[in-house]
């Protein structure tokens, strides 16, 4: 059971990588693997609502990993 919800979060938190910014919407694995760990470690109480995680990853902008930073230019 703990494995379902684990793999449900990590999709979840692939999906709000997507949508990182229309640019990036279709962004390539590399892209959504540079924001994975930064989506659960500071908007974790967002998921699965998308336009929230991106909202508080642009919010919390400074804290990125630089690879993942660079996804919100």
């Amino acid at each position: 059971m703990i494995k379902f919800f684990s793999k449900m979060f990590f999709g979840y938190a692939a999906a709000a990588l997507l949508a990182v910014s229309s640019a990036h919407a279709a962004g390539t694995p590399e892209q959504r693997r540079a924001c994975r760990k930064d989506a659960m470690t500071l908007c974790r109480e967002f998921v699965p609502d998308v336009p929230k995680i991106t909202a508080c990853m642009e919010a919390h902008k400074a804290q990125l990993s630089p690879p993942c930073r660079t996804q919100f230019k």
